[in-house]
């Protein structure tokens, strides 16, 4: 039988608390704001964790604005359907957004109010009776767009940008595309053949789509190619558009191009790998910064945007 020895604890080294170093301070502890302002709630804040990155995060977009550096906003469909169309929208009219990326199911939303002023449809109740995803419209003029943009050379986000003001959709003041188009900022739609309703269209082109969504990635491409002090914000996007975005930064960098000086942010619910690994850890390896925000982003992103307005306000 193995003997182990009896140790003596007596031996155990202490020293003062005093001399020890901790993580967490008072000096960083929340206060109470005494000002009615989104300015005084945000410096309220404790500086720890998600308090310091969002503070963090403030800081160098206003920094990022006022140096006119790219700010780009990738989002997923759930960003859309959260309601936060206006307020992205504004931040493209302060100039602050620079370009913007979605993945296809994204776009469906976006085209779908601009129509009718509504969309998400319940997939539990179409889809027992095999009509999920069967609107006539969004059919129609995704894959429309999808086509006018390969045939044109033009991009899926552009085209169908076109497709909304030449139709004059009733509701497109709220279209993130539309308004994009109109702003000259640049809209990409990266999307991946099967995963939208659309693609189940019998006019679905998968030559056009996969061109309209590769003349867009290469579009976004030249993007990343400026984002050196700039920052990427990835928020309601699991696995597209972290991955087009990897790709993007692969991109420039084996051209010569530097990319590594960035900010790269991930908001979103819950915790996910592709966007942690591929936004937030890999791409800011050689330089840079990554934070990762987890909360739910229909009440982050209105907090941040009214706390980005009221200081360009006062910047006046």
């Amino acid at each position: 039988m193995v003997k182990f020895p009896e140790l003596n604890f007596k031996k155990i080294k202490k020293y003062p608390i005093t001399e020890r170093k901790n993580l967490v301070s008072i000096k960083d502890f929340a206060t109470l704001s005494k000002k009615n302002s989104v300015s005084s709630l945000v410096g309220s804040m404790p500086d720890i964790l998600g308090g310091r990155d969002f503070k963090v995060l403030l800081d160098k977009i206003l920094t990022a604005k006022r140096n006119n550096k790219t700010i780009v906003l990738a989002i997923g469909a759930h960003v859309i359907k959260c309601g936060l169309s206006p307020l992205i929208i504004e931040l493209m009219r302060k100039g602050v957004i620079k370009a913007i990326a979605m993945n296809g199911a994204g776009a469906i939303h976006d085209y779908e109010i601009s129509l009718i002023g509504k969309t998400s449809e319940d997939v539990a109740a179409q889809i027992g009776e095999g009509i999920f995803g069967m609107a006539a419209e969004t059919g129609k003029a995704l894959n429309m767009a999808a086509t006018e943009g390969a045939k044109k050379n033009s991009g899926f986000g552009n085209a169908l940008g076109k497709l909304i003001k030449r139709e004059k959709q009733p509701h497109k003041e709220l279209s993130i595309i539309y308004n994009a188009l109109v702003l000259d900022v640049p809209v990409t739609i990266h999307v991946a053949i099967g995963t939208d309703t659309v693609h189940m269209c019998a006019e679905a082109d998968g030559e056009a789509i996969g061109k309209a969504s590769l003349l867009d990635f290469r579009k976004i491409c030249s993007v990343v190619s400026t984002l050196d002090e700039g920052i990427w914000i990835n928020m309601g996007s699991a696995v597209i558009l972290p991955e087009v975005f990897l790709k993007a930064i692969t991109v420039c960098r084996n051209i010569g191009i530097k990319v590594e000086k960035f900010l790269s942010v991930n908001i979103d619910m819950i915790p996910h790998y592709r966007p942690l690994t591929n936004v937030v850890k890999r791409p800011t390896l050689k330089g840079g910064r990554g934070i990762n925000l987890i909360g739910q982003y229909e009440i982050l992103f209105p907090l941040l945007t009214a706390a980005i307005l009221e200081r360009l306000e006062k910047e006046r």
